[in-house]
């Protein structure tokens, strides 16, 4: 019985195989354009984003050029080319801005690009791309079923912008006085993330980031700009500790305030 069934199995392949390949020799878009919508439906992705392809073009001014450029984005999608999708996708709603599948087309452009989003140490220019498009999708369609999808897209995707940020200012933290003074480049790294990304979960890191480095240009000061630096120190330290009494820096944060003191005569 297992014989027979893959001896059939075999057969329905090679047919199926035999039928790709008859389309693609075809000169009829009509026949690329059902074959297509046969093989998305069985999940043969490629075959119906290769079909596809010979075709969206000739379908202009035509009904039909709205289904096969779709398609041909959801093809990408479904086989996970993330950025070929987007890049169909945008092609799609800005070609048909008012057609029958702009919502979600301007949705799987953004989250194409959200499932594409590298490592916050890789460059996170489709990051950035991923949050302009679910924010235009959600400007332009406030009331569709997939806001709360995009909208935690979009939380995701700043986080990891700021956990680059972060990264950025810890390592200009760690470099000191390397070549420069790195300690205010972590600085302002870091207030101009907590500025571009006030919600983000890495505030409280990126406010620590603050306060140490404020502490070491203090103690690396000289000696006449010191009382005036470890005061800017104790008034970050309670900026930080109002914001976050119960944080896991505490400790850290609290012997910085007693070394402060220390040099202001408190």
């Amino acid at each position: 019985m297992r014989k027979y069934l893959i001896i059939l199995l075999s057969a329905v392949a090679l047919t199926s195989c035999g039928e790709y390949n008859k389309v693609l020799k075809s000169t009829d878009p009509n026949l690329k354009l059902e074959f297509a919508k046969r093989a998305f439906e069985q999940k043969k992705y490629v075959q119906a984003s290769t079909v596809l392809n010979d075709i969206v073009d000739q379908f202009r001014g035509q009904e039909k050029a709205e289904d096969a450029l779709y398609l041909l984005a959801l093809s990408n999608y479904e086989n996970k080319d993330y950025a070929s999708s987007s890049v169909y996708f945008k092609n799609y709603y800005t070609r048909y801005p008012r057609g029958k599948y702009t919502e979600l087309a301007r949705f799987y452009c953004g989250y194409g690009y959200y499932l594409d989003s590298p490592e916050p140490q890789l460059d996170q220019s489709d990051t950035m791309r991923g949050i302009e498009e679910l924010q235009g999708f959600l400007d332009y369609f406030p009331r569709s079923d997939k806001v709360s999808i995009a909208q935690n897209a979009i939380f995701e995707m700043q986080d990891k912008l700021t956990l680059k940020e972060l990264q950025n200012a810890q390592l200009y933290y760690n470099l000191g006085n390397y070549m420069g003074n790195n300690y205010e480049s972590a600085i302002i790294t870091a207030r101009n993330a907590i500025k571009t990304y006030p919600y983000s979960r890495y505030k409280e890191d990126l406010e620590m980031v603050i306060l140490k480095s404020k502490y070491q240009e203090a103690v690396q000061s000289v000696e006449e700009k010191k009382a005036d630096r470890f005061r800017e120190v104790i008034d970050e330290y309670y900026s930080f500790i109002n914001n976050y009494p119960d944080s896991p820096n505490k400790e850290e944060a609290d012997n910085i305030l007693k070394i402060a003191r220390r040099h202001v005569g408190e």
